[in-house]
């Protein structure tokens, strides 16, 4: 792409772009005005900004009628699963199980029905067809189903309110940025929300 006269450049989501990307951009115009925008900025970026080398605000304000997300680190355990989708079903809400291994993700999806077989539960995964996750993510935000098992395809998914409570699933096994991001899928209106990030011990 070619710019006449480019003057304002931004970037969000910063942290899903490489170094030689964000170089590249930067060498159209050595004048250019950037602006970055992220939840979770990448080291380098905090270190330019730690040091002067850039600007940076921080947005600490949450929406209006916003509550803050409570977070649990748990030990993998089926009572609490039930428990956590049953207090989010029973009062209306939706549940994302994120499960991020496609091989098991069927064999997972059972399990959560069989262990809340009051659930709704559905899959959604990106190697399915395009049309076929669409028409998922459609029925889910729809509320056709209240239990979504998913992989971290939602990470930049579609906005549902009523989804307020997200389990991951082998969370040792997501990067900090990943999960923060994933944490924010729910949340995103004035109920209270819960992230829980599911491990399981390894044996010594």
């Amino acid at each position: 792409m070619k710019f006449e006269d480019l003057g304002l450049l931004i970037v969000d989501e910063e942290h899903r772009f490489g170094v030689r990307q964000k170089e590249k951009v930067k060498a159209m115009r050595a004048d250019v005005d950037i602006l970055t925008l992220t939840a979770t900025p990448i080291p380098r970026t905090l270190n330019m900004a730690m040091s002067g080398m850039r600007d940076l605000s921080i947005i600490a304000t949450p929406p209006q009628r916003r509550l803050a997300i409570k977070t649990f680190v748990r030990e993998r355990d089926k009572t609490l699963i039930r428990e956590a989708i049953l207090r989010e079903t029973l009062r209306g809400g939706q549940v994302y199980f994120l499960h991020n291994d496609i091989d098991s993700i069927e064999k997972t999806a059972d399990e959560i029905a069989e262990l809340v077989p009051e659930a709704r539960v559905t899959i959604a995964h990106g190697q399915m067809r395009e049309r076929e996750l669409e028409r998922i993510m459609t029925d889910f935000y729809h509320q056709r189903f209240n239990v979504l098992v998913c992989t971290t395809i939602i990470e930049t998914g579609i906005d549902v309110p009523t989804a307020n409570t997200i389990i991951m699933d082998r969370a040792d096994h997501l990067g900090l940025a990943q999960l923060h991001q994933l944490r924010g899928r729910v949340g995103r209106s004035h109920h209270q929300a819960y992230a829980i990030y599911s491990h399981r011990i390894q044996s010594e």
